[in-house]
């Protein structure tokens, strides 16, 4: 089976001859998210009431779960209904992180301790 020769691709990324998957590289997310004026007024849109969800999200270019996803947001945040806010739950995700960090430092520190009695044990 004939190997395939190590290339870079435009950027200077590392990848692998035509036909190699390695060299595809994808952004992230599809589209860039959209701006905080454009959300508000399509839940202002939403809570309205003039017109059906459906029909706004559409008119909007926008899928009707996201913009529900919006107004349950809104909802949320103005504390009409039970859930947490934005600023709640990028804490959350913070101390998560956090929390992730210190058991795995830890984790280390266990197991230096229990390298260095050994060690000391053998003297």
């Amino acid at each position: 089976m004939p190997r395939r020769r190590r290339t870079q691709d435009a950027q200077g990324e590392p990848g692998l001859g035509v036909g190699g998957a390695a060299g595809k590289r994808h952004a992230g997310k599809t589209r860039p998210p959209y701006p905080p004026e454009f959300r508000v007024e399509a839940v202002r849109l939403a809570r309205s009431g003039g017109a059906p969800l459906v029909q706004i999200a559409r008119d909007l270019g926008i899928s009707q779960d996201t913009l529900r996803v919006w107004v349950k947001q809104a909802q949320i945040e103005t504390g009409e209904r039970e859930g947490l806010t934005g600023e709640e739950r990028a804490e959350l995700a913070w101390l998560r992180r956090e929390n992730r960090v210190l058991r795995e430092e830890r984790e280390i520190l266990r197991k230096a301790t229990a390298f260095f009695a050994a060690e000391s044990a053998t003297r």
